[in-house]
């Protein structure tokens, strides 16, 4: 079981804590500070716990030649993909003022710093944690400068190798512990083969000591509620108005109510994954009582016999009887009444029952004795 620790103020994943749900608002809105509040409120109002940005200082996280390149997609928002960039860039201020939305409604707000300036900002910014894209999870010295906030961290791994996951793990756990690590395919949308939800077991054999999450490209909720069915302690997935807007993002996110149904389902799901005690349930006493089968008399079996596996078989009976389990614990015992044929063998009629560890049909009875006492 993975450690737990607080990833936001009073909020905490790992362990037995439930799903910590991101929504990942990137530059969904379009450059728009109206749009981007309808977002955090959008999330909010869907259950996730998070609404999460992207945040660059462009000139670090850019070359000049990488700016000035002409960008012609049917996704540009201006000629040069500097031009695209800097529309969809909030500044300092209208993330100020977006933070202050997400707290007054009441739901966390953070962003992935895009370089290492962009974390220097969210650090002042002071959000709970900082999350890092996969395209920083091989930067050695941003992770290093990143851990040493000492906030905690959410490091997606999507074009990363396992060799590079261990070198992350062994360079941010040196400096701060409180860090997961989300495995992901970094495709838009992503196709189901090349999801690997597999890599989540690994992670959690190979890193057990830190919670191990999921962050999702694909289209639609399923593999998303999987993800959390095997253990992911965090799920990132893309949201958006209406995935028909002009950007690459939008048709890998998720509308409002497909957000909606995915945190129904990740709740539904922690509900059923329940306890892995294997025993008699409250809900089950009804089942047992109506359809749950005894030992009976095969044959009518004479006072004084001794009885013999064909002398008995297994049915739903009246009065209810020694189960099943218990039919072999039966054989060699003697009877001390008459028995007719298809009549429940009952405790009164065998003599001196011995035993073969706990009596299956006492073991049975007093649970549902202990369960009657619970109703």
């Amino acid at each position: 079981m993975s450690r737990e620790f607080e990833l936001c103020p009073g909020r905490r994943i790992g362990g037995e804590q439930p799903c910590f749900i991101i929504a990942e608002i990137g530059q969904n809105h379009q450059g728009d500070l109206d749009i981007a509040k309808r977002m955090i409120r959008m999330a909010k109002d869907c259950g996730a716990d998070c609404a999460k940005f992207q945040k660059s200082e462009l000139e670090y996280k850019f070359n000049k030649k990488a700016l000035e390149r002409p960008y012609t997609s049917e996704h540009s928002w201006g000629k040069t993909y500097g031009e695209h960039k800097r529309h969809l860039e909030f500044s300092h201020d209208e993330y100020r003022e977006l933070r202050k939305y997400a707290e007054e409604i009441g739901i966390f707000f953070t962003a992935s710093g895009m370089d290492e300036m962009a974390v220097e900002f969210l650090h002042e910014l002071d959000v709970p944690f900082f999350k890092v894209g996969s395209g920083d999870t091989n930067n050695f010295p941003y992770l290093e400068k990143t851990a040493k906030k000492g906030r905690p961290m959410v490091i997606s791994s999507g074009m990363q190798s396992m060799d590079t996951m261990h070198r992350v793990y062994q360079i941010v756990k040196a400096i701060n512990p409180n860090f997961c690590f989300l495995q992901c395919t970094s495709a838009y949308p992503l196709q189901p083969e090349d999801v690997n939800l597999r890599v989540i077991s690994a992670y959690q054999s190979a890193f057990p000591d830190i919670p191990i999450g999921y962050s999702g490209h694909e289209t639609g909720i399923a593999i998303s509620v999987a993800a959390v069915a095997m253990g992911a302690k965090v799920v990132e997935r893309h949201v958006t108005l209406n995935k028909t807007w002009k950007g690459s993002d939008h048709q890998a996110s998720l509308e409002p109510n497909e957000l909606a149904e995915l945190v129904k389902a990740i709740r539904t799901v922690e509900k059923a994954m329940g306890s892995p005690v294997k025993q008699l349930l409250p809900c089950e006493m009804a089942c047992s009582e109506k359809l749950g089968k005894s030992v009976v008399a095969k044959v009518t079996i004479p006072e004084g016999a001794v009885l013999t596996l064909d002398m008995l078989t297994v049915k739903v009976g009246e009065p209810k009887g020694f189960p099943p389990e218990a039919i072999y614990d039966l054989v060699g015992q003697k009877v001390k009444k008459n028995i007719e044929e298809d009549e429940t063998i009952t405790e009164e009629a065998v003599e001196n029952h011995v035993k073969k560890g706990q009596d299956p049909s006492c073991e049975l009875k007093g649970k549902k004795r202990q369960l009657r006492l619970a109703a």
